[in-house]
This record gives structure tokens, C-alpha cells and sequence, in this order.
């Protein structure tokens, strides 16, 4: 298949699916794996996360945490680590399997055990030691022992949108077919409204292609389930997009709510999927109120230009003007506020849950349609 025309983060695409008969392994210790390390397994196996071939050793543990880079240099933004409890960390030793609800999917090969220091890890990476924040309680329900070493899938789990569940490879080859030399990725864990159409829109009038790609999974208990949010962006972009110059593919990645530092990583993934350009809007990845407005745009003033090797198109806060009768933003906008249609995520659930339309200038009705009857279906269900 074709590598695309923007090389891999690190210059090689990581390819760690091992296609082999799990009884061989049968014998090996077994590690079960959460959600968000499954995840983290299939993003290393099918290089999103070039140029990592397993879990982070310490060194590079420590010159993330720090630096925001591998202690090669290469910039990277997030520690991608495996935990376990202290008393159970002298049973992984060498090849270890990896399972998930029992079913052996892949391989660990042990080659280093450290302890990491989850408060710092917890400041520097999420800028907050509150228990709080979601991502941080993640960090510190984790095992007190790290686990290093490459790591083999044996199986891609394409879940439960098979059709849309792409590998960096297949990215790339649907890319060179069509013909784009340049496409955009946009990241979203939320339902698609207006203001994102009107991103996409703005981007699509000079990149050839858009990849919407959606990050499908584990994120917080009152998140739009990815069900959900999967049939809004199916609706919408039958209706409202050239089907030509545009593809849906899921992330399957685990939000974790570090704000500045994740928008990185989803830049770099979004680079070895083969895109050229990578959306950042307000608050990407945030969470409460951990972050500034405008942090996930102005972390990769960090690095030199070209350091991360994707163009990153910042767009300012943009909201629907009555006046003016069009999404704009405030550069674009003569108006205050008053004239402006903003809906926050808690009222729009408010609105759905009292079975309310949502208003056509926040998100069009076919979306409005699908996220309504699904709050409407979880109310009957709780009745």
C-alpha cells in the first residue's frame, strides 16, 4: 500500500499486527488489559502512534513528562504507558500475553520495569493535580510499576463501526486514490453542529480532502455515546458535504482530557493517518475549566516550525449571529453578544432531555433528529 505523501511522525509507519494462532502463547502469563491500554495496544500495532513500538521506557517516560519530546528528541507529548499493582509486577517477566475479557489479543516482550512519579506526571501533563479531572483520576487509579517493551496484535478488533475503522495504511492508500494531496483531519468527541460545518467548510475551500475523524473511545460517563454521535455525522454528511472530498474514520483512542498536551498527540496521529492539516479549535481536549481558551493552539509555539510536521489551522471560537444571519466569529462579527446563538453542552442536554428541538442555526435538523431520539430512547429505557 502507499505511504501517503507526508512521511510518518519518526519517518517509518509502525506496523505491529502479528497475524499468528493465540494458542502459541497460551503457556505466557496473562495481563488483562483496561479500555483505554487496549486502546493504547491497537494505536501502537497500527503505527497512529508512529513511531512508538510498545510502551514507554523510563527514559522516554521522563523525557516526555519533562520535555514533551523522546529522549531521541522527536517531539511527543503524552506518556503512552502500561501499568500494573507493585505486588503483581514480578509475575510479567519477558513475553507476556495481552488479553482483553479473557481472549488473548497480543503480546508484551518485558524489557524494563520502573516506577513512575504519577504527581508529576499529573502536573506537568494535565497542569493539575486535582483528583478531579478526569484524566488525572484515570493516572492515579493506575498500578504503582510501569511495563516497557514492544508490543504484537494479533488481531485487529475493528468494533463496532467495521466500516469505518481505518489503519494508517488504508488511509493513505484511500488518500493516494482519490487523489488528495492534501487533506485535513478535524477531531471532535462531540455531537457535530454548525459552527464545526462551518470549520470544515472554510478548510475544504483550499485542502482537497477532509478526514472527520471522531474519537470513539472510552470518554466520561455524560459524553454522547459514539453510537450516537456516529449516526449525527453519517446524517449530516449524506446531506450537507460533497461525498467525494470527504471520509469518516473513528479514532479509537481513549479521551483522556489533558487539553493542550492531548491536542499534540491528536495532531501527530492525524499526521500518520497521512493528513496534512490538523484542525484546533477552542478548547481541544479540555475539561472544566483546567485550561485557557486558546492553550491547545498556542502549545506548538513550543516547537520549531516543521517539529511536528503537520499544519495546524487554528480557528477562533465561531457561533451563529442573528444579525448577521451566519456562523462567524468574533473576527468576522461587528456584533455583541446579544445578537449571538450560543448553546453550551449543558443546556443542549437540558434541551434534549425535555424532548425540545434544537434550534437550526446550532446544528441541522436531521442531527437534532437523531440526537433528540436517542435522548428520548434513554428516557424511556429509565422510566
Amino acid at each position: 500500500m502507499s505511504q501517503g505523501r507526508i512521511a510518518p511522525h519518526g519517518g517509518t509507519l509502525v506496523n505491529r499486527l502479528l497475524p499468528v494462532d493465540p494458542r502459541e502463547y497460551a503457556h505466557l502469563p496473562a495481563l488483562e488489559l483496561a479500555e483505554r491500554s487496549y486502546a493504547d495496544l491497537e494505536l501502537i500495532a497500527t503505527g497512529v502512534y508512529s513511531p512508538l513500538e510498545g510502551f514507554l521506557g523510563e527514559a522516554d517516560y521522563q523525557s516526555v513528562v519533562e520535555r514533551m519530546r523522546l529522549a531521541n528528541g522527536l517531539p511527543w507529548s503524552i506518556p503512552i504507558t502500561l501499568s500494573v499493582p507493585k505486588d503483581q509486577a514480578r509475575s510479567y517477566r519477558g513475553k507476556v500475553r495481552l488479553t482483553r475479557n479473557g481472549q488473548t489479543l497480543g503480546l508484551l516482550e518485558v524489557f524494563e520495569q520502573y516506577t513512575p512519579d504519577r504527581q508529576k506526571e499529573a502536573l506537568e501533563v494535565y497542569r493539575t493535580t486535582d483528583p478531579a479531572h478526569p484524566g488525572v483520576a484515570a493516572l492515579l487509579r493506575q498500578g504503582e510499576v510501569n511495563l516497557a517493551g514492544r508490543v504484537s496484535l494479533f488481531r485487529l478488533d475493528r468494533g463496532e463501526f467495521p466500516q469505518h475503522h481505518y489503519t494508517p495504511l488504508e488511509t493513505r492508500q484511500i488518500f493516494h486514490e482519490k487523489g488528495w494531496k492534501t487533506v485535513v483531519a478535524f477531531q471532535t468527541r462531540n455531537p457535530i453542529h454548525r459552527a464545526h460545518e462551518y470549520l470544515h467548510k472554510v478548510a475544504l475551500e483550499h485542502l482537497d480532502g477532509l478526514f472527520l475523524n471522531p474519537l470513539v473511545g472510552a470518554t466520561k460517563q455524560d459524553d454522547v455515546p459514539a453510537r450516537v454521535r456516529m449516526e449525527a455525522y453519517r446524517v449530516l454528511l449524506e446531506r450537507y458535504y460533497p461525498k467525494e472530498r470527504v471520509l469518516l474514520g473513528v479514532y479509537p483512542a481513549a479521551m483522556r482530557y489533558a487539553g493542550p498536551r492531548e491536542a499534540i498527540l491528536h495532531a501527530i496521529s492525524r499526521k500518520n493517518y497521512g493528513c496534512t492539516h490538523f484542525i484546533v479549535g477552542r478548547d481541544h481536549a479540555g475539561v472544566g475549566s483546567y485550561y485557557g481558551t486558546y492553550d491547545a493552539q498556542e502549545i506548538f509555539e513550543a516547537f520549531a516550525p516543521g517539529e511536528i510536521g503537520i499544519t495546524i489551522l487554528k480557528f477562533e471560537h465561531t457561533f451563529y449571529c442573528r444579525t448577521c444571519g451566519s456562523i462567524v466569529s468574533a473576527r468576522t462579527c461587528p456584533h455583541d453578544s446579544a445578537h449571538h446563538l450560543t448553546l453550551s453542552g449543558t443546556r443542549v442536554r437540558e434541551l434534549l432531555r425535555s424532548g425540545a428541538a434544537l434550534p437550526p442555526e446550532f446544528t441541522r435538523p436531521e442531527v437534532a433528529e437523531v440526537l433528540r431520539a436517542a435522548y428520548r430512547d434513554e428516557a424511556l429505557r429509565g422510566a
